[in-house]
C-alpha cells in the first residue's frame, strides 16, 4: 500500500514539475512578500490583474516572478487561467465562485484547483518527462515501521481496527 502511494505521488510530482512555470493572475492588490510568511519584508504591491509566473507552492504560498521581482503571495490572491487569457476586469475572484459552484452542484464546472496547482494530465501524460531528482526527494520521505509506531507513540496514538467499506450491492 506504501509502495502504491509513493508511486502515485512520485507520479504527480513528476507530472506537475515538468509543466514549468504556470501563469496567473492576481484576482485583488496584494504584497509580494520576500518569504512565505505574513510578516516577512513586502518586495512589492501587486495590483489587481496582475500577470505573474508561479514558479513553486510552499503550503498556501505560492513563489511568483513578476517583472523584475521574484517573491511570495497567498494561494488564494491568484487565479490561474489554461487558455492564457487575462480574466476580465470586475470579474472578480473565480476560485470562490467555484467554491459556491461546488457547493451547489457537486461540481467545480471550469476545474479550478488549488490543491493540485500546474498537474495537466492530459499534457503530462501525452509528454511524460522523468524527473530523477523528485522522485529521491519523495523516497527520502519513505519511513518504516519503527519510525511510524514511534510518531505515533509520542502523539498518544493507539491502533484500532477498521473494516472495509462493502463493495455496492453486496450483503
Amino acid at each position: 500500500m506504501k509502495k502504491s502511494i509513493a508511486a502515485c505521488t512520485g507520479m504527480l510530482i513528476v507530472m506537475g514539475s515538468a509543466c514549468g512555470a504556470e501563469l496567473a493572475y492576481t484576482v485583488r492588490p496584494t504584497e509580494m512578500k520576500a518569504k512565505p510568511f505574513t510578516n516577512a519584508a513586502t518586495l512589492a504591491k501587486l495590483a489587481g490583474n496582475s500577470k505573474v509566473d508561479v514558479l513553486m507552492r510552499q503550503s498556501s504560498w505560492l513563489q511568483v516572478k513578476a517583472d523584475a521581482n521574484t517573491g511570495w503571495v497567498k494561494m488564494l490572491s491568484l487565479r490561474f487561467d489554461q487558455m492564457g487569457n487575462a480574466p476580465k476586469a470586475g470579474a472578480g475572484n473565480s476560485n470562490l465562485g467555484t467554491l459556491f459552484n461546488i457547493v451547489q452542484t457537486g461540481s467545480g464546472g471550469s476545474g479550478a484547483s488549488t490543491g493540485v496547482k500546474g498537474l495537466k494530465i492530459e499534457e503530462g501524460l501525452r509528454n511524460p518527462r522523468p524527473n530523477p531528482d523528485a522522485l529521491r526527494q519523495m523516497e527520502e520521505l519513505d519511513v518504516n515501521d519503527a519510525e511510524v509506531k514511534a510518531f505515533a507513540k509520542a502523539g498518544k496514538l493507539s491502533p484500532s481496527t477498521m473494516a472495509y467499506v462493502p463493495a455496492p450491492g453486496a450483503n
